[in-house]
């Protein structure tokens, strides 16, 4: 019960939310979002950064790095030599030797392509990389993708941007169960805070998202209700739900009652 803490490649986080930096209307929107969001770990992609001239107004600029952890991804890459070559640039620009890793195999709907994901994943791991990589809800690979070296296992909830919450419950709980060696942290397809305590009410080490809360009505406000629903979320996760019955059961047991 006293775990409160996201532990990743022997470093602990305090905040179970991961948010990502893109889609906001302006870079002071997405830092005020990031404040009421409470999270540590904030993703940048690596293709949004201009490493090649720092005089420049940057994404960077916003984000306090002794304050928040950044995450480097590969979002939108196509191939196994794409996603690792944007790896190596954000370590090379002094980001991150983490990664969170995309390696996207269908356009229409974002899914991973898991046999390039499983190839980049041992390419980065024995070049010293911490590899998050972003898959789909399968054991066999999640399983797979640890072999090879992955730090934590990242499916999704639902496609890249839907919002439309957690399609894959049985998928999720079963790979709750079955993974202890590394986090399971649930990755896109969030919409909405009770999105988020669900995934994490199923067992989630952590939930990562960005369009939810950049494309609220109002990213500040969502932002400070994801921080809420991951956190509450959390602890009904280890206060234990009670088993779901069909029929009643009373709140004031008969037993002991004076009957008249």
């Amino acid at each position: 019960m006293s775990d409160h803490k996201l532990k990743i490649a022997g470093r602990e986080f305090s905040s179970r939310l991961l948010v990502g930096t893109g889609k906001y209307q302006s870079f002071r929107q997405m830092a005020e979002a990031l404040e009421k969001s409470g999270a540590e770990v904030v993703t940048v992609a690596v293709r949004r950064v201009n490493v090649t001239d720092r005089n420049k107004e940057s994404l960077l600029d916003w984000i306090d790095t002794k304050k928040y952890f950044v995450l480097p991804n590969t979002a939108g890459c196509y191939s196994v030599d794409e996603a690792v070559r944007v790896a190596r640039l954000g370590r090379e620009a002094g980001l991150s030797e983490w990664v969170k890793l995309e390696v996207i195999g269908e356009e229409k709907t974002l899914f991973p392509d898991n046999i390039g994901l499983l190839e980049a994943t041992e390419i980065l791991a024995r070049e010293g990389f911490v590899v998050l990589p972003y898959t789909n809800d399968d054991i066999v690979m999640a399983r797979r993708l640890i072999n090879a070296g992955a730090a934590a296992v990242m499916p999704l909830g639902a496609p890249i941007g839907s919002g439309m919450g957690i399609q894959n419950v049985a998928n999720i709980k079963i790979l709750r169960e079955m993974i202890t060696e590394v986090p399971l942290i649930v990755d896109a397809g969030v919409g909405t805070a009770s999105d988020a305590a669900i995934a994490m009410e199923l067992g989630a080490d952590g939930v990562l998202m960005n369009t939810g809360i950049a494309l609220a009505q109002d990213p500040i406000v969502m932002a400070e209700a994801m921080n809420y629903a991951t956190r509450a979320g959390r602890l009904a996760y280890l206060a234990g739900r009670i088993p779901k019955k069909l029929y009643a059961t009373a709140s004031s047991p008969l037993e002991g009652v004076v009957r008249s």
